[in-house]
This record gives structure tokens, sequence and C-alpha cells, in this order.
């Protein structure tokens, strides 16, 4: 049996908003359905064209879908087919006798394939999209892909076939029409933009009159490479100013100091340096947090001694791109000039300890020493000197508050203390918050005003037989007065002993006598 294809047109049209005028129609006074559409003819070798022949048709839509004219073969289709729904069917025909309702011909089976027209638009699938590129990127280097898919037949016709075109991104971008690859048009700058709304329109037809289209946006943000240096904000800092650093000094922030860097994150970090300071008083740290430079103090400073201090400062990005090494250092330097302010500082003693030394025994009134101290500000203000601690110490010495000459009170036994411990204070007359300590020991001399002393009473036996020149007795003495040599004592019997011969002193020295008969 030979299946001859009659209509070459689209069998079907599932989109309800097609032309009619697209749609051919066929008028059969018979078996054909008013508004079928002729799809193929069937002929049998043995139709004589006499009618004795009769053409069946089974298989899928056989009688609802396809219909056939059983006299001449010819096919029809009824209803408009969505080929995404079934592409093709499967038929079977049949040519039988008319009077015995036998076959002639052995059943053929055909398929009906449905063509594709393009009744579906082109979907973007995985939006929304969001791409990242490094900025100052080359010109051509791939963003991102984009895809859109129609369900349309990709193997028949171009229905299915798209092309991708830029609605929204020149001249900083292109896209490829095939592959949907996003691509770098140009060098941008992330500092001057860094985020770029992209527009691609996906058509199918390839391009052409009727196409459907549909269209994504792409978000490309530029991400930051280190293309910038730091740069201080001032060439020069010269209204800077530290106060001056007392005497009992410790590291400390004298100043802060901030460099600018366009970049961000750790393309951003930096680092601070001082250069071309001879006095090494300053040194530089930098915080991590703000990116700022704290000048530190590595000395003190004296506003008498020296007032003006000029450093160079650098600052030097952390992390550096070799590939921007051409653009030049990625650095910048400036120059700080500091001025030391005057503080108030407390009177200065000459010396932090005394040591003076005053006799024993020394009248009330006597001069013990002099302790000097002096306001080192510029408008050397008078102080004013006080002896501190008990009232004991008040008693033994006073002090002259206007020139610090301490004296006596009253005379000192050097047998009750030898030295004796005092603190003196220098205040400023101005401000009386402004006071300074020193310590002054005082040590005091002795004279020879105290008798030697037997340190107990002595009692002695002696036996009446004993011979004469046997010792009997040896006595020491002692004496509270202070002998750098030692003491030399000279013993004698007292005088109502005198006239008893029966006792004698030997080895009169030393400290140590012997009594003998």
């Amino acid at each position: 049996m030979i299946l001859s294809e009659v209509v070459q047109h689209r069998l079907c049209l599932n989109s309800q908003s097609q032309p009619k005028r697209n749609i051919p129609k066929f008028y059969s006074s018979r078996n054909v359905a008013y508004f079928s559409v002729l799809c193929l003819q069937l002929k049998s070798d043995l139709d004589k064209q006499d009618g004795n022949l009769k053409y069946i048709l089974t298989g899928e839509g056989a009688g609802s879908i396809f219909i056939i004219d059983e006299s001449n073969g010819k096919i029809y289709v009824t209803q408009k087919l969505d080929r995404e729904k079934k592409a093709f069917y499967t038929l079977r025909a049949q040519a039988i006798n008319r009077s015995t309702q036998l076959p002639v011909e052995p059943e053929s089976e055909f398929i009906i394939k449905v063509r594709d027209v393009n009744d579906h638009e082109p979907q973007f699938l995985d939006g929304p999209y969001v791409a990242t590129v490094p900025e100052m990127s080359p010109e051509g280097t791939s963003v991102t892909q984009v895809t859109a898919t129609d369900g349309d037949d990709p193997s028949y016709g171009n229905s299915a076939r798209l092309l991708y075109s830029l609605i929204q991104g020149q001249p900083y971008f292109s896209v490829e029409p095939k592959t949907g690859v996003i691509r770098m048009a140009s060098q941008m700058d992330r500092e001057t933009k860094d985020q770029y709304l992209v527009i691609i329109q996906a058509k199918d037809m390839v391009g052409q009159t009727g196409a459907f289209s549909a269209t994504a946006t792409v978000t490309i943000n530029l991400s930051d490479i280190n293309d910038n240096p730091p740069k201080f904000q001032q060439r020069e800092y010269s209204l800077l100013t530290v106060v001056e650093v007392l005497r009992k000094f410790r590291s400390t922030v004298a100043l802060l100091i901030f460099a600018e860097d366009s970049d961000i994150g750790e393309n951003a970090a930096m680092n601070y340096f001082i250069e071309g300071d001879s006095s090494d008083v300053f040194d530089i740290i930098t915080n991590n947090e703000t990116q700022e430079g704290i000048i530190l103090l590595k000395k003190r400073v004296d506003y008498e001694s020296k007032r003006r201090y000029s450093i160079r400062a650098k600052v030097v990005n952390r992390y550096i791109d070799d590939r921007f090494l051409k653009e030049g250092p990625f650095e910048d330097k400036t120059i700080v000039k500091i001025n030391v302010e005057d503080a108030d500082e407390p009177p200065v003693f000459t010396l932090e300890n005394y040591v003076m030394e005053i006799a024993e025994g020394a009248m009330t009134g006597s001069l013990v020493g002099v302790v000097t101290a002096r306001d080192p500000d510029d408008d050397d203000c008078p102080v004013r000197y006080s002896i501190v601690h008990g009232m004991h110490l008040k008693r033994l010495f006073s002090i002259n508050e206007h020139n610090g000459t301490i004296i006596t009170t009253k005379p000192l036994d050097r047998e009750i203390a030898s030295w004796h411990n005092i603190t003196v204070t220098a205040t400023e007359t101005r401000n009386a918050e402004k006071i300074s300590e020193a310590n002054v020991y005082i040590q005091v001399l002795d004279v020879n005003d105290h008798a030697p002393e037997f340190p107990k009473y002595y009692e002695t036996f002696v036996c009446e037989n004993a011979v004469s020149g046997q010792l009997i007795q040896s006595i020491s003495a002692v004496d509270q007065d202070d002998s750098a040599e030692g003491h030399h004592f000279y013993f004698s019997l007292a005088q109502e002993a005198t006239n008893n011969s029966h006792f004698t002193v030997k080895d009169n020295q030393g400290g140590v006598i012997h009594v003998a008969l």
C-alpha cells in the first residue's frame, strides 16, 4: 500500500492566538469533518477506482483525531495537535473488498509525526542571576553564562534555536549570541561604580520576524582588587601638639594620623612607619580596626629642653597586587610637625634624697642643712617648703618655708636616736596641687657626754688562805657614747679602797681589769 503525503502544511496549532488564515480548510461531502485537514492519502495497487475497495484505519487516534475517507484512502486530522503533548501517532491501514470484507493486501503500519510550530516562548529558568567579576578585568573576560530553554522541537526548524542579545549593559558588557556567555567589553573601576544591571534577551526563530523572546536581568558586582595606594589626608600635619611628659614616663599615645585607601577589605590594609626621627622619641603602630596610625612617645619630652619635633611618616599597603606594581609605589609619605605643650610641672628638688649631719646636744635652732627645689616651668613659680609625717619629728625639726633651711627645735640625743628620717615637700605657691617630695636622712653625731658604767654589780669571794697575786675578779665597763676607735677605759680602786693594801689592779687596759691579792 502506498502512503502519499498530500499536505506539507503545519498539521496543528495549539495556540488560540494564531490567526485562522494559517489553518487550511478542506471540505468533504461525506466522511470528512467540516474543518478537517488532509494529512495524507492511502492507495492500494489493486484499487481500480471502481469503488470495490474500502479503506479502514486503526491505531492511535483513529476515528477521533484521524479519520479516513474509506472510498479513496484520504486521511484527515480533525483536531489541533500539540507536539509538546504527543509528538507522533502510530496508525495502521488496510484495504478490504467491500463484497467479501476480506483484505486485499496485508495491513500497513505508519507513523504520523506532528511537525513543530513556534508556539512556545523562551524561558530563563535559573534566575535571578548574580555574578561577580574582579574590577579592571581585561576585555573578553568571562563573567557568567545565562541559559534559556524553549519548549519547541530543537531538531526541527528554528522554533527552538535561540539567539542572545544585550538589551542593557553596553558598552561595558557583551554577550555571545549562541552561548549566552557574558563577557567584559571594557575595563571597569569598582571605585567608580561597583554594580551593574545587565538585561539579556533570548529570541527564538534565530531572531527572525514573528519570533518569541524573553529577558533576564543579571546583577554583576565588581569585586575589589588592590589598584589604589593609600593616601594621607594631608601633605603635612603642622598643628599637632603633645603635652610634655613629666618625670615618671611611660609609653603613651601622643597623636593619631590617618591615610585613606579607596580599596576595601584586605586590599585597604596598611602599615605605618616613621622615618627621619633622629631624636628617636616617637614610634608608630597601626590600628588594624580603624587603619589609623597611632604615634607613641618612646621617651619623655620636655618643653623646656625642646619645643618642636618634625618627623616623616610613611604608610604602605600590606598586600600588593603584582599586576599593578607598574602603576607606582603603593605607599605615601607625610611630614608630621609636633609642638610640645608646656605642662604645669611640680617643683623639682635638686636631690631625691638628702643626707645631713648634726652633733648631738646642739642647741635649739642649730642648722641641720638646706633643701632646694625649683619650678621647672618658664614662669619659675616660687615654692613653699614644709615637713610632713608625724608630729614627733616636727617637734625635733622645722623648715623655713621660703628657703628650705632645716633647723633643730630641741637638742638631739644620739643615744636615743642616731638617725632621723623626715620627708619635706615643695609646693608651688600659685598651684597647691603641684607638689613634690624629697627624703632627708639626718645623722646625729656623737659627743662624749656619758661616763663609763659598770654593766653589773660585782660581788667577789676569796679564800682566807689565798696567796698573793692570785686573780680574784675580772671587771669590764661600758659607755653609751660612740667611738670610732673603740672605748679606752682607765680603771683604779675607789678612793675609799686605796688604803687597803690587800688588793691590786692589774692589766688596766682594753676595757677589762683584773683584781688580784
